[in-house]
């Protein structure tokens, strides 16, 4: 049987190279010519621990999403066997070592010497995960010089470490090719030249940087550390300044100093960083100081789950910090538009000088997937002075579009000034009320060019029926692959959640009927479709146990309540 789709999972302790050896397979099979989605879970633990990572290949169109049913296991420990055996297809198998699979009552088991192989190649016993990968694709009938290409990839840099595995994988494609008889599915080979394997989190840091980030600080916090790392990692090249402050507060803070002096600045965080946030949200809405916070939500509340995914912040992205003001949140629903929104926010901020919060999640931020190309973006400044202020210049100046001209410290002829307090024109304290309504209503004026382009670019639209299906964020994936098993739904994905574009939601639902799906307990979308709709939603599912939604799971809820 031809390998036209297929799901691996690999699974072990924490520490015992699971995420290694599943980002390893995934490039490999982007090196055949599959598309490929790949995702992963793990506890909030360095050492012990169940912890998997899956990947999903697909020969024609592209991976979305993951899928419940298995066709084969790499299995590191007994655990893997016991915890994800029963998800096998028929015909599908595991690969272990033989001291694991002594210990497993599991059926369809193919156990190798894995072990001794890597001791008698003088291999460290971690090796033992490409050792058995390499089994794997040698019972598939893979191609050997992909798989090696892809452990050069991923340890590129440190080139002894990947001969090492080189060696190991050769020696453990021969144990696998000579049980070959045991996988009825065969996998494909026909290279399509480069693409990208593109997670989230570095979506939005490449999408920055396309924007003109010159400043970021973050304080590390799962599931966005790795946009902090990798800017770090960049940033000399990229000419961006990374600070790892030393907590959220200041790492906000210090953003608003950098865009005030005229840096553009962001930060990126997670729900717990994000609460304590919220005052310096007020403090740059305030000031009309450009700013980005990235938010790539996990299960809460508090501590909750720190290694979960969730999409439990919408309400508060939209409400944050006290008093009123205007504000933006964008929802990208995978990589390509993680990149363009990370992108636009900041330009967003710089146009309007307005807060900017782009909600990415923990699914988005850590899985992967093939990508083609990434869209052809670039910054564009906003209403800064540039050269010498003009006579009169007033930070605060009353303008019919809200926003006004932005000079930075420095700038000739200018006073650059910022207050936090309600203020006049020039930036001075009052309590005037004539003057606090006038400065309210300027904020306020920039709420309609904003409401505008949410309704121009803030809904995307998929396929066509008679039932209309509603999500955001990560979930447009799992919906993307609910579709393929679907007829007569046409999917509705908000992109900006605030202002919420309910003219061209109006428009794209129509006289359907509608069903709302998303990752929290109390239905955030849902609850903004009745507010903004006036219309009550005629199903909504709703998953908060920290897993995303099931593409079989969403298929089965369409069918049941498609009318």
């Amino acid at each position: 049987m031809s390998g036209d789709e297929l799901a691996i999972l690999v699974g072990g302790p924490a520490g015992s190279g699971v995420f290694a050896t599943g980002t390893i397979a995934a490039k490999a099979l982007v090196y055949h010519g599959y598309s490929v989605f790949a995702t992963n879970e793990y506890p909030s633990l360095i050492r012990g621990g169940h912890q998997w990572f899956l990947v999903a290949a697909r020969w024609e169109g592209s991976a979305m999403a993951h899928r419940r049913r298995l066709d084969a296991i790499l299995a590191l420990d007994e655990r893997t066997v016991e915890l994800h055996a029963g998800r096998l297809k028929e015909g599908g198998f595991v690969v272990c070592d033989e001291r694991v699979a002594a210990r497993s009552r599991a059926g369809n088991v193919v156990a190798l010497p894995l072990s001794e192989l890597v001791e008698e190649l003088g291999a460290p016993p971690v090796a033992v995960n490409v050792a058995g990968l390499a089994a794997l694709f040698g019972v598939l009938g893979g191609n050997l010089e992909a798989l090696l290409a892809a452990i050069r990839s991923y340890y590129r840099g440190r080139e002894k470490t990947a001969e090492v595995n080189a060696r190991v994988a050769e020696a453990g494609y021969r144990e696998g090719a000579k049980l070959s008889g045991r996988a009825s599915l065969k996998l494909r080979y026909a290279p399509r030249g480069k693409r990208l394997l593109l997670d989230g989190n570095s979506a939005v840091a490449l999408g920055l940087l396309a924007g003109g980030l010159s400043f970021f600080a973050a304080y590390p916090i799962t599931p966005a550390s790795p946009i902090l790392h990798f800017l770090a990692e960049v940033q000399r090249e990229a000419g961006v300044a990374v600070v790892q402050a030393e907590c959220e507060l200041a790492a906000v803070n210090m953003a608003i100093g950098a865009a005030f002096a005229g840096a553009r600045a962001a930060v990126a965080t997670s729900g717990p960083g994000f609460s304590l946030m919220a005052e310096s949200l007020g403090e740059a809405a305030m000031t009309e100081t450009p700013l980005v916070i990235v938010d790539v939500q996990r299960a809460g509340p508090s501590t909750g789950l720190p290694t979960h995914t969730a999409q439990g912040d919408l309400r508060f992205a939209i409400h944050a910090s006290h008093g009123e003001f205007p504000r933006v949140v964008l929802a990208p629903g995978d990589p390509v538009e993680a990149y363009e929104l990370a992108c636009e926010a900041l330009n967003i901020a710089w146009r309007y000088q307005v807060p900017v919060i782009l909600l990415s999640d923990k699914f988005l931020g850590e899985s992967y997937w093939t990508v083609d190309r990434l869209p052809d973006v670039g910054p564009e400044e906003g209403p800064v002075v540039r050269g010498r202020a003009p006579p009169g210049y007033a930070r605060y100046r009353i303008t019919e579009s809200g926003v006004s001209p932005m000079a930075l410290p420095g700038t000739e002829g200018a006073r650059v000034y910022a207050n936090t307090n309600e203020h006049d024109e020039l930036g001075f304290l009052t309590t005037d009320p004539d003057v606090v309504k006038a400065m309210q209503g300027k904020r306020w004026r920039k709420l309609a060019a904003l409401k505008e382009e949410a309704e121009k670019r803030g809904v995307k639209e998929y396929g066509e029926g008679r039932v209309a299906l509603l999500v955001w964020g990560s979930t447009k994936c799992v919906a993307m692959e609910a579709l393929r098993e679907l007829d007569g739904v046409k999917l509705v994905q908000v992109v900006w959640l605030e202002p919420f574009p309910a003219e061209a939601v109006r428009r794209a639902v129509g006289e359907r009927r509608l069903l709302v799906a998303e990752n929290n307990a109390r239905g955030q979308l849902a609850s903004l479709v009745r507010e903004h709709l006036l219309r009550e939603p005629d199903a909504v599912l709703l998953r908060y146990d920290g897993r995303p939604l099931d593409p079989e799971e969403l298929a089965e809820f369409v069918k049941a309540n498609a009318g």
